[in-house]
């Protein structure tokens, strides 16, 4: 049953609509005039009746290949056709029409068209851009659409603004391009020859000149060589006259116009008046004339006859030959070299040396190899040396050293860009600790333990000792953070002192500090791991020297390498202990030493990771990053799904672990490799589980001990060295660096009985 038609009952089309704007329908023509534009649609951006709605842009539609925009995805692809149109001539005598070649561009990013003429000399035609870019539209009926890529093929006609274009061929990418959208394209072909152009070759090539007269270009050479000028230093020797002395000039030869101009070099309190220039700029003749010539006597022309009356003109005859000109000799170019002298007017002029652009210029067009200057003057005396006192023992060497180098005072310069690289940043300390011992027969003062720390940051040194029990040495501070001088050297001297340097520092190393000598026995893991890591400063953790020394042993050390190999391998799966692996290596006599067998050991030893409890591990680490204010999440949530490119949800444990250290979470490595293992599976470490268990803000983790916080800091302080390589795989080791494995001197032994 209908409704009855009173307000309210009928269903209206406005019902839920927001936008009610006009569009803009009258657009002013460039002439001046107004007209009006019927493509722009009704009320609130809808088509009105009978309106087609067009694409703007490309007629990819939307979601065909990858999720990217054509105007980025098809950024500066173009495709490039070759055409011609036939153009009717109405006014020439000779032809009746013209072939004009172009090229047409279509842009792929938003399917606008450009054609382009080449242009050629002396055509008389507006030639250049014929189209400019812009979308073309279809000729009539179908004014309403655009060009787009599949209405273009070779060997096929297309109409702009009412010019018929026949495209002939198009370049590789056009033709890949095409074939990849499902275009076949039509075989080349080629443009008919244009009647008026191959009249002009035919005039051209019938032409012989009547007067071949010589064609002087003077504008070339100053185009050319504009700015461009050779230096030469000379000498004038005036010693023979009264009064006179050896004068230094400098020479200017400009090779735009090829003139000259001397400039003398003055010595401060030499007694002479300076002038501006000994000559100016001109041409230097070779010769000197006896009597300067008239205006007009010296041209480059020589004018023979005139005639004619000053009614029908003037004619004139030149000297084509040159038979009666009057020349001069000028210096070019070519008559400038080290150790020629010149005539500058009456005076000889040697030439002694020249600046580097004149050695390459000469280099390059006369292909001189030899710019040996001319030694006119006895070499300077070397400055005497500024003897330095000896250091008097007053402050540091390097300030005493500083205030012999003026009247005033100038403060040590500190090198602060190593100490912007190498100071602590974040888990970075770039701080050195060693474990060290006393060199003394003493039994007291053998068992002490100290902890010498090398800062990189401005390589000084400090010394700290642990306190024991019942030892009877007060521990703490042994000495105050400073550099520390090598022994062996005179304190008063005038050069300055050696101090020690990282490289000087390593495992079984020793060491002088003010007279007390320590043996280094250990080092924590961030030490042994940044030497490690910078092996270029640190030639002793260099692991293929280390291989280079093993491979150099005797075979009879490789036997007992096998026989110790083929015991702990039943045994032990061929696992060793840290100092049976020493021993071995000791033993071998090939110039090993304790840092290169801990960096040997520490390259091939596995890790057994503890099984440790979820709950504690990630109360420990909240604990941390509270107490650090860490809050940023979200950030660090936002990155791991900006790296997922999969979107998987897990990623590679380097991976996790690059992005906590780019966001410097306040963790211990010991505490970071424990929750890594916690939170990884297969697949990888699950991010969001990750982050979800270190957020205190949201999920906050029961209260933790003091023991076990104070284990992880332990741990992430002093822990490597001797105590953690327990499970070294000499297996490994032996087949990298031999060569063989145990089964296979097992075989060779039991072949041999």
């Amino acid at each position: 049953m209908a409704l009855p038609l009173m307000p309210g009952n009928t269903p209206s089309p406005q019902v839920g609509k927001e936008r009610f704007h006009k569009s803009q329908h009258f657009m002013v023509h460039s002439a001046g005039g107004m007209v009006v534009d019927l493509e722009k649609p009704g009320i609130g951006g809808e088509p009105l009746l009978g309106q087609k709605k067009t694409s703007k842009y490309t007629v990819y539609p939307k979601g065909d290949g990858s999720d990217l925009p054509a105007w980025v995805a098809f950024d500066k692809q173009t495709l490039c056709f070759e055409a011609y149109f036939k153009e009717i001539e109405y006014d020439a005598k000779v032809e009746t029409h013209r072939i004009r070649k172009c090229k047409i561009f279509f842009y792929l990013e938003d399917d606008t068209i450009q054609v382009i003429e080449p242009r050629f000399k002396n055509s008389g035609l507006p030639q250049g851009t014929l189209i400019h870019r812009h979308r073309i539209p279809l000729p009539p009926p179908n004014d309403d659409q655009f060009y787009n890529v599949f209405h273009f093929n070779i060997n096929k006609d297309i109409v702009f603004y009412s010019r018929t274009f026949t495209v002939t061929d198009c370049d590789l990418f056009t033709k890949n391009f095409l074939s990849k959208v499902g275009i076949t394209l039509n075989e080349p072909g080629t443009a008919p020859e244009d009647p008026y152009t191959n009249l002009r070759k035919q005039h051209e090539a019938s032409m012989n000149p009547l007067r071949p007269y010589e064609r002087l270009h003077p504008l070339k050479q100053f185009l050319e060589n504009d700015g461009k000028t050779l230096r030469f230093y000379c000498l004038w020797d005036d010693t023979d006259n009264l009064f006179g002395d050896q004068r230094e000039l400098v020479l200017h030869y400009y090779l735009a116009d090829d003139t000259i101009e001397v400039i003398e070099v003055i010595p401060p309190n030499s007694g002479r008046v300076h002038v501006p220039k000994f000559l100016r700029r001109c041409k230097l003749p070779k010769k000197a004339p006896v009597q300067m010539k008239p205006p007009g006597a010296v041209t480059n022309r020589t004018v023979l006859n005139v005639f004619g009356s000053m009614n029908e003109g003037k004619h004139v005859v030149l000297d084509s030959c040159d038979i009666g000109a009057a020349t001069d000799e000028f210096y070019k170019d070519s008559d400038l070299a080290i150790g020629k002298e010149i005539n500058i007017w009456g005076r000889r002029v040697l030439i002694t040396d020249c600046d580097e652009f004149t050695k390459a210029y000469y280099r390059f067009k006369y292909g001189t190899k030899d710019f040996t200057p001319v030694q006119y003057k006895a070499p300077p005396a070397p400055k005497p040396p500024k003897p330095v006192p000896p250091y008097n023992g007053f402050g540091s060497e390097e300030d005493s050293l500083a205030n012999c180098k003026g009247l005033l005072p100038i403060p040590i310069h500190k090198d602060f860009r190593k100490f912007i690289e190498k100071d602590s940043n974040g888990l970075n300390s770039n701080v050195l600790r060693f474990k060290a011992r006393m060199m003394t027969v003493d039994p007291v003062h053998r068992e002490r333990v100290f902890l010498i720390c090398y800062y990189l940051a401005d390589d000084s040194m400090s010394v700290f000792e642990h306190q024991q029990r019942n030892s009877g040495v007060i521990g703490g501070k042994f000495l105050e953070r400073q550099r520390v001088k090598k022994p062996g050297q005179e304190v008063f001297k005038s050069e300055l002192s050696e101090y020690f340097t990282a490289p000087d520092l390593y495992v079984g190393g020793c060491i002088c500090v003010n007279g007390v000598h320590f043996q280094l026995v250990d080092a924590d893991d961030y030490t042994l791991g940044y030497m490690e890591l910078h092996s270029d400063e640190f030639p002793i953790t260099n692991i293929g020297t280390i291989f280079n020394k093993l491979r150099s042993i005797s075979e009879d050390k490789q036997n007992e390498v096998k026989t110790f190999l083929s015991l702990n391998e039943p045994i032990n799966g061929g696992f060793v202990h840290f100092e049976s692996f020493r021993d071995l290596m000791m033993g071998l006599k090939c110039g090993l030493t304790e840092h290169e067998v801990l960096v040997l050991a520490r390259r091939f030893t596995q890790h057994p990771v503890p099984k440790e409890d979820v709950t504690q591990v990630l109360a420990v680490a909240q604990h941390y990053l509270r107490r650090n204010h860490f809050e940023d999440y979200d950030l660090l949530s936002a990155r791991f799904v900006h790296t997922d490119r999969q979107k998987s949800g897990r990623l590679p444990t380097e991976v996790v672990r690059n992005i906590c250290k780019a966001f410097m979470l306040p963790l211990p490595e010991s505490l970071q490799e424990a929750l890594f293992t916690e939170y990884t599976d297969g697949g990888g470490i699950d991010y969001h589980a990750f982050v979800a268990g270190l957020n205190w803000l949201k999920h906050p983790a029961p209260a933790v001990t003091t023991d076990d916080i104070l284990k992880y800091e332990v741990s992430a302080r002093f822990v490597g060295g001797r105590s953690s390589l327990k499970n070294i795989n000499c297996s490994s080791l032996v087949k990298e660096i031999f060569s063989f494995s145990p089964n296979k001197g097992e075989a060779e032994a039991g072949a041999s009985t």
